[in-house]
């Protein structure tokens, strides 16, 4: 990704609440849903005027929700047809309001089954934002310190004492990542239904040593939101299923979103494809074999209505106070490019981007064996608030993010051309 970071200074709490143009800044704008039949009648003229301008908001709601859904219709599946994948489950907020919740193309590869707007799907790094609003639930409950040192809460694990869970969180601890292991790579290939314990995935990875000094520069680990997920363990007494549908799942009014433990969590989610192995044409469903456990900070799986609903929450600011979402939204630099964020930046458990070819954004990307995912939150798209969930069926490098940009522009183009009331 480029040459290091220069260094990172930890910013405190009451300084991001501070920033005035911070992406979390702005309060979110009022849910305006058409409600058609529902208005008050009004005998005087007044009454009728207004009762007509209510009418005519409704009607051009209407209008421009057909035309945004049509274009996202057609972007979505352009961008399927180009990656070669079977489908892509997508939900859109506008405001704060659902615009569209779609299963678009096909739970198969064959193309004989519709994909459903409500399948599930494993979501992979999409998680590490779920992990750390939980996390800062319990720094906001005073249980966890965000500068406070990692060893404190977990003395038994062999890491630098000056490590701390903020670092952890936006990944200046200077921590390895067990993705770049061969031995990992291999041993999934090998053995996918017999995952590494949470001991050997720390054994074999922690040795490598620290890639810089903690907060001295900026390297992407797993391993460091696997430290979260025990720490949130410790600190709740619950296993991690558990501990996110009190701390997230729940509060967040999130019905169908699970943590994945076991190969039968695993039997009824949407189908994941991968490339056929040695060159074969063709893809390969591979979810089935694929045990959660080699995801070591844990599995999150979702739809993509539950997962829209949970990052509107988290930006309309329901699920944390302004103080810790300040601070979650305070961006660290990220060494190398990126073409859809520019220049790439990462929050706590968010990547983060002042420009994209949308504008500024947040949210996080995921991919693992069977799928590619995004969810994406643009705070002033075409001047509206638009929240963009894309879960797709097939493992492919971006593929999520770029079906996310793709319906999120849809919206745009739509809202350009469209004149409401």
């Amino acid at each position: 990704m480029g040459g290091a970071a220069g260094p990172v200074t930890n910013q405190g709490i009451t300084r991001a609440r501070a920033r005035p143009d911070h992406p979390a800044g702005p309060a979110p704008l009022s849910d305006r849903p058409a409600l058609p039949g529902r208005h008050p009648v009004a005998r005087s003229s007044r009454g009728r005027h207004v009762r007509w301008r209510r009418a005519s908001r409704e009607t051009a709601t209407m209008r421009t929700d057909g035309e945004v859904r049509t274009r996202i219709r057609g972007a979505v599946t352009a961008t399927l047809q180009a990656a070669g994948a079977p489908g892509a489950a997508i939900a859109l907020l506008v405001d704060g309001r659902p615009v569209l919740k779609e299963g678009l193309g096909h739970q198969d590869a064959a193309g004989t089954q519709a994909l459903r707007d409500d399948g599930r799907f494993s979501l992979y790094s999409i998680a590490k934002t779920v992990l750390a609003v939980a996390a800062l639930r319990l720094v906001e409950r005073g249980d966890l310190d965000l500068d406070g040192s990692v060893r404190s809460v977990l003395p038994n694990r062999p890491i630098d004492p000056a490590v701390t869970f903020r670092q952890l969180l936006n990944h200046t601890g200077g921590l390895p990542d067990y993705g770049g292991l061969r031995e990992y790579h291999a041993a999934v290939a090998a053995t996918p239904e017999s995952p590494w314990s949470t001991d050997e995935f720390l054994a074999r990875t922690l040795p490598v040593g620290p890639l810089f000094a903690s907060g001295r520069g900026w390297a992407y680990s797993n391993v460091g939101y696997l430290l979260v997920r025990l720490a949130i363990e410790r600190r709740t007494g619950l296993a991690l299923r558990a501990a996110l549908a009190d701390l997230v799942f729940r509060p967040a009014g999130l019905a169908r979103t699970d943590v994945a433990v076991s190969l039968a969590d695993a039997q009824d989610l949407t189908p994941g494809h991968a490339t056929a192995p040695g060159g074969a044409a063709g893809l390969r469903v591979v979810t089935r074999h694929y045990h959660p456990g080699w995801v070591a900070h844990g599995l999150v799986t979702s739809t993509a209505p539950d997962v829209a609903r949970f990052l509107e929450a988290l930006v309309a600011g329901r699920l944390l106070g302004p103080e810790v979402l300040g601070a979650m939204m305070t961006p660290v630099p990220v060494p190398g490019s990126h073409r859809l964020f520019s220049p790439p930046t990462y929050g706590l458990g968010l990547m983060m981007a002042a420009e994209s070819p949308l504008g500024r954004v947040v949210g996080h990307g995921g991919e693992g064996p069977g799928y590619s995912t995004a969810a994406l939150y643009f705070p002033d798209l075409a001047g509206r608030r638009v929240t963009s969930v894309a879960l797709a069926n097939r493992e492919r490098h971006d593929l999520g993010l770029d079906l996310a940009f793709a319906a999120a522009g849809a919206v745009a183009d739509a809202l350009g051309r469209a004149a409401p009331a």
